[in-house]
């Protein structure tokens, strides 16, 4: 029986150092384990992505320097092979690299196989560095088994709809017994059960066992869940490690089936995942998480408004860095309503953390009387609304310099579509939790968070109140918007559209279309159109959001900001 390890590591991309450690130290408990395969994620040398660090003097050279140490540590562990990797410099025409898998074993390359299809969309650009490895199969005997290997995306074009070549049919060609996949596939909701499918099909169509190896961690934007899996021809998937932690699994193959390494026989993989809210809670809290951690930062800084998002994204913020490290500062106007404050004092009381306050209605009207001194008229209306969210973005920044917090913004995927947020003001900070979800959602989640704990960690007043700015007297977002309920599933189709999964895009379509019958409906939906593109700009400029949907703000979605709508 062949025993494969499988290493779901959290690499930190550029840390090549770093990355060998947590090799080397999968690479043993492998060894110990008695396996002859231990089988890493794509680029686990350099970490995904590292986008332009490859253009970067001497970052190639540390990358050979790593693949020596790793080479070093193989001639220690002799009988074991090493499926990892890294990128590697090519000659002649094209770009002047590939995106490598190498298998090590006693130090020596055995295996060498370039990545041939380069994902260039949504949030992929990897032909800005690679050129398409050759339209070949690799395959390596290790023991009595012929194993074949590929990288990632050549394992998602078995039904031919996106590329021209499809490298499941080379081979199937090659006749393995077995094909382990390296892959770095960033999550988002509904993406494993989309990887099963794909794979459980490639599986069936060829009769061909797959291991798929994937990373875990949060870099920047983009989070990875993990959730590598063996898949079999006729069983489907039947083995899964376990999402949004690392993991180090040894299995048994033998027969043409995976087993356990004690060489028992495993039963299926149920479909069944984490729920919508489950999923949404791990991705952010794990993203957090890693974005602080990577970037030098224990503790985070939330202005505390007494509304439904700034709630969420504390609760999300203790839950990934402990409630000793978050702090919460409110910022009362001369708009803002006693009960925004005492929901402010209730929700940082059920959680733990320490509330600041520092009123704003001085500084407010110092600035506005110095505005009409200067240019002669009051500043009133949008000027007067958009001034109190810069104080208080300004305060938040005041603390972060201060005490070194990291200034989290708790604008969510609604407010930033149409430009309803405050450029310099509330959009300040250094990263969004909540800004790849919809406002609905947004509920969604607090409520999910609340009867996860058994109690009340958002206050009820803060559930049930309406959305406001208070920036105005009596203001409501329904002044500005329509009901989110209406806003979501109208943004749904037009900013995500067939990227959703299919039951939401038929029902948000459904939803748009019924809409659209009146004259009404269509102004409505034409109205949003032009204040999503009219804002661009404003997302341009804001802080990076988790993604946690399949079409993100950011990377994900790429509009020039000088442009006519069409």
């Amino acid at each position: 029986m062949l025993k494969i390890t499988v290493a779901q590591l959290n690499y930190t991309i550029g840390d090549i150092e770093g990355n060998v450690e947590k090799m080397v130290a999968a690479a043993q408990k492998a060894w110990c384990a008695g396996a002859e395969l231990v089988v890493y994620s794509e680029l686990s040398l350099t970490g995904y992505y590292p986008a332009d660090l490859l253009d970067e003097p001497h970052f190639m050279e540390r990358v050979a320097r790593g693949l020596e140490s790793l080479q070093q540590a193989s001639r220690q562990l002799r009988g074991l092979h090493w499926a990892f990797g890294l990128p590697e410099p090519k000659s002649g025409p094209g770009k002047k690299l590939y995106n490598t898998l190498l298998v090590l074993k006693a130090g020596e390359v055995v295996l060498r196989y370039a990545k041939q299809l380069l994902p260039t969309y949504n949030i992929f650009d990897e032909r800005r560095h690679f050129e398409p490895g050759p339209d070949v199969a690799k395959v390596l005997r290790i023991g009595p088994t012929q194993v074949g290997f590929m990288i990632c995306e050549d394992g998602w074009n078995d039904e031919g709809a996106d590329y021209l070549v499809n490298p499941f049919e080379r081979m199937r060609d090659a006749a393995p017994d077995l094909v382990v996949s390296i892959n770095a596939s960033p999550s988002n909701i509904g993406k494993r059960e989309q990887r099963h499918s794909v794979f459980a099909s490639a599986s069936r169509r060829h009769r061909l066992p797959i291991l798929y190896a994937n990373q875990i961690g949060g870099h920047d934007q983009v989070v990875y869940d993990g959730a590598s899996f063996a898949v079999q021809p006729d069983e489907g998937v039947v083995y899964e490690a376990q999402r949004f932690v690392e993991d180090v699994t040894t299995l048994g193959f033998a027969d043409g089936r995976f087993r356990s390494a004690g060489g028992d026989e495993l039963s299926r993989v149920s479909a069944e995942g984490l729920s919508t809210m489950a999923f949404y809670r791990a991705q952010i809290v794990l993203g957090l998480r890693d974005y602080a951690r990577r970037c030098g930062f224990r503790q985070a800084v939330v202005g505390s408004s007494g509304g439904i998002d700034s709630a969420l994204t504390l609760v999300l913020a203790v839950e990934a860095l402990g409630a000793g490290n978050v702090v919460a500062v409110t910022m009362p106007s001369r708009y803002s309503s006693a009960g925004s404050v005492d929901d402010s004092v209730s929700l940082c009381r059920n959680l733990g953390i320490e509330l600041h306050t520092h009123p704003i209605a001085d500084a407010v009207a110092a600035f506005a009387a110095q505005f009409e001194a200067s240019f002669g008229q009051p500043l009133q209306g949008l000027a007067l609304e958009n001034l109190q969210a810069r104080v208080r973005g300004t305060v938040l920044m005041e603390f972060s310099n201060s005490y070194g917090h990291l200034l989290l913004t708790t604008g969510n995927k609604s407010e930033i579509s149409v430009g309803y947020c405050t450029l310099y003001g509330d959009t300040n900070g250094g990263l969004g939790l909540i800004g790849d979800l919809y406002k609905t959602e947004v509920f969604a989640l607090s409520r999910h968070l609340n009867e996860s704990a058994g109690r009340e960690l958002i206050p009820h007043a803060i559930l049930d109140k309406e959305p406001s700015a208070e920036l105005a007297p009596g203001q409501k977002d329904t002044d500005s918007l329509p009901p989110y309920p209406v806003l979501d599933e109208v943004l749904k189709v037009l900013i995500e559209g067939e990227r959703l999964a299919p039951w939401e895009h038929a029902q948000a379509a459904r939803f748009v279309q019924q809409l659209t019958r009146a004259e009404d409906g269509r102004a409505l939906v034409e109205r949003v159109r032009r204040m999503i593109a009219r804002n661009e700009y404003k997302r341009r400029q804001a802080p990076p959001i988790l993604r946690v949907r399949s079409r993100a703000f950011g990377t994900g979605r790429q509009m020039p900001i000088a442009a006519h709508p069409a």
